[in-house]
């Protein structure tokens, strides 16, 4: 059966009907149809750009589809309907067209340095392997490849790069040149100038974006998901470090300390910037909410541009269209508007996920 819902929908600010035939959106009227909202504020389907599905709580791989299962739907019952899963340890291509699972953008595994990242999660590969890995973990994916940029190095006690100059951009190239996107893991000052020089296509925390690498990224279209929840943990890891490694943790303070900063330097040069909260390891799920709370308080992202980095902006940006004719049928309602007071993101009164009522 078709449903209708009516509200006030946003972006486009003014009352609208729309109906929901199969997985499609139509303004056209459909007789019959089941009314499923009358009222409130109507949003595409919020989305987490930086979540990983594949990882459990503890930074351990999830070992069957199940877990996975288990952990999209703590982010869908949250209203998001959309993950990018921005690496995963076990594979779980099966799972992009179940009808109650968010739609899924997704790399494959981690690209990463050898024993110098969270351990069984990346393929942990010399220089002269990265190039042939990221070309297979690029079919591994539907479309994007996680590239780790940097690490503590523990001879130096501090972050370093992954590999040399030369191969983290050699990366970036195989990465394109195998038809798909690559998303960089960075940190520090360093690494975060050769992977944007290098094309990446989307910086993960970014926690050592200077002004300068900044106006790059706004001038090349270079997306940022600053994932600020998972930046509020470098304190502990500070902690744990500063015994043996004073250096890395005075250096992660300090990238913590600035990032509310950089963040809203970036959003007023104009960089993209999607909702990620990191989701997996030390991250619960279902915590996009908070996320874009902390991008609004925190960042001073005005809250209409928060809801567009976490709906219909980052659905664009992956990909999946939003409430539009032909669109996907994918929403979430507010009883009040969120541009007024952004925390009525917690508590999305109507839940439709590929057409379908899910609350």
């Amino acid at each position: 059966m078709a449903l209708h819902v009516r509200g006030v929908l946003l972006p486009d600010d003014e009352v609208r009907d729309l109906w929901l035939v199969g997985d499609r959106v139509t303004f056209e009227p459909v007789p019959d149809a089941e009314t499923v909202a009358d009222g409130g504020y109507v949003l595409p389907g919020l989305v987490d750009a930086h979540c990983h599905i594949g990882i459990a709580r503890g930074g351990l791989p999830i070992t069957s589809l199940d877990q996975a299962r288990r952990l999209a739907r703590i982010d869908r019952d949250a209203g998001v309907l959309a993950i990018r899963d921005a690496g995963s340890p076990y594979p779980y291509p099966e799972l992009e067209d179940e009808p109650d699972l968010p739609r899924l953008a997704r790399a494959g595994r981690h690209v990463a340095p050898p024993k110098r990242y969270l351990r069984n999660i990346g393929l942990e590969v010399t220089a002269p392997d990265v190039v042939p890995t990221v070309t297979e973990q690029a079919q591994a994916g539907n479309g994007w490849v996680k590239l780790v940029g940097d690490w503590i190095e523990r001879e130096a006690g501090d972050l370093a790069l992954a590999w040399d100059v030369d191969t983290m951009t050699a990366a970036v190239q195989a990465a394109h040149a195998a038809g798909a996107r690559a998303a960089v893991h960075t940190f520090s000052e360093s690494a975060v100038e050769i992977m944007v020089r290098a094309g990446v296509d989307s910086v993960e925390h970014g926690t050592g974006l200077s002004l300068d690498l900044i106006d790059e990224m706004a001038r090349r279209g270079t997306a940022l998901v600053p994932t600020m929840i998972n930046i509020e943990n470098f304190g502990g890891i500070a902690d744990q470090a500063r015994p043996k490694f004073p250096t890395y943790a005075q250096h992660m303070l300090a990238l913590r300390d600035r990032f509310p900063e950089v963040v809203r330097a970036a959003h007023e040069a104009g960089v993209p910037i999607y909702v990620g909260t990191d989701a997996g390891g030390g991250i619960d799920h279902g915590l996009a909410a908070e996320e874009m709370l902390m991008l609004h308080q925190r960042a001073g992202m005005p809250a209409v541009d928060v809801l567009a980095a976490a709906s219909w902006g980052a659905r664009a940006w992956l990909g999946f269209p939003g409430l539009v004719e032909g669109g996907l049928a994918d929403l979430v309602v507010y009883r009040t508007d969120p541009r007024r007071d952004l925390s009525v993101v917690r508590e999305p009164h109507r839940i439709v996920l590929r057409g379908r009522v899910l609350r």
